[in-house]
């Protein structure tokens, strides 16, 4: 938590959402495939490799790892020791891009100006799941909402979600707002939970800039969404297992249990993942990035969020610096015109634009 004295100001909020998303991005990208890094084999590997607790970005495989599933390619670019600024990724390509797309078109922007951007900036081949069905369907010449609902059985995964960063960023203690510029984005790709999850990430975001801890800025995000909707359901029986003082372990098992069918893509069970990441985690940026990645499922997106929470909640100067010092204030990324761009000028970007309209 931030101790009295060195409450973060607006500035450094944003760069500490920045740069929690990034380096909750890294952390969890080596091990993002949930069907095989469950949750078990993720702390089995962490326990081989004498990393628990986990305080540090994934260490390099042990050798005695050969029962265990392979880390994915882009590893050697995300563990510890060999981090050199960020490794591109979509998870920050998305931040990245709906900065561009407030910088051009503002705040009034419409979801067919999403879908412009997207075909002007993004490489189609660096687009998945309801992304990529969305691409498809706006290079085909269809519109929003067609977009979103065309041959696209990935509507309610987390896709959206992990867009709604900026929209937060740029709306502090303003969730609601926050949450309407999130849904506007959301619908080109999602609809129902994906749209919602998309809303709820971005109001709790916006509400980490002024809550007091971050459950009430997770109670607040609850409230621009539908209470009826799976993915509210989810995220308040979380809250309720974490109130009754069960394990973040026997939580995340027993909403496992309750989620299971679900793709380990779908919003649903990762906003589950994300929300018991940040109450047992407590505002401790560490711990909070650590637990959301060992809770497995879209480990790289659910850690990229959950950074953002808390590198807002408490600053970019509460962030210990094994986390900042090796990405070097530099971010690889796929959208056009951004590649090697510094974190810093990113944050500055974001911080007019949430100055903006204030």
């Amino acid at each position: 938590m931030t101790s009295p004295g060195t409450a973060p100001d607006l500035a450094d909020r944003v760069l500490g959402g920045w740069l929690g998303r990034i380096a909750g991005n890294m952390l969890g990208k080596p091990v993002e495939q949930g069907e095989v890094w469950t949750r078990a084999r993720i702390d089995r590997y962490l326990r081989r490799a004498d990393a628990l607790p986990l305080t540090d970005y994934l260490p390099e495989p042990p050798a005695d790892a050969d029962d265990l599933p392979p880390l994915r390619p882009e590893w050697r670019e995300c563990v510890r020791g060999r981090v050199d600024g960020s490794c591109r990724d979509d998870d920050v390509d998305y931040a990245i891009l709906g900065l561009h797309l407030l910088e051009t078109y503002g705040f009034g922007f419409s979801t067919e100006q999403v879908g412009d951007l997207w075909l002007l900036r993004l490489p189609y081949l660096q687009t998945f799941t309801a992304e990529r069905a969305a691409y498809r369907n706006l290079a085909n010449g269809r519109r929003p909402p067609l977009t979103a609902t065309y041959d696209n059985p990935y509507q309610e995964w987390i896709g959206a979600l992990i867009r709604a960063d900026v929209h937060g960023w740029t709306r502090p203690g303003a969730p609601r707002e926050a949450a309407s510029l999130a849904r506007r984005d959301a619908v080109l790709s999602h609809t129902g939970n994906g749209v919602y999850g998309a809303m709820w990430a971005a109001a709790l975001i916006s509400a980490a800039f002024t809550a007091p801890t971050v459950g009430h800025a997770v109670e607040t995000a609850l409230g621009v969404v539908p209470a009826s909707s799976r993915l509210a359901r989810a995220v308040r029986r979380v809250v309720s297992l974490h109130d009754t003082g069960l394990s973040w372990e026997d939580t995340l098992s027993t909403v496992s249990e309750e989620t299971a069918g679900l793709h380990w893509i779908h919003v649903v069970p990762n906003a589950a993942v994300l929300t018991a990441g940040l109450l047992y985690g407590d505002g401790d940026f560490t711990r909070t990035i650590a637990l959301t990645v060992r809770g497995g499922l879209d480990t790289d997106s659910n850690g990229a969020t959950a950074g953002s929470v808390a590198g807002v909640l408490g600053g970019a100067r509460n962030i210990p610096p094994q986390w900042t010092g090796p990405l070097r204030d530099t971010v690889r990324s796929a959208v056009f015109g951004f590649d090697g761009v510094s974190i810093s000028e990113l944050a500055e970007r974001t911080l007019r634009l949430a100055r903006t309209e204030a």
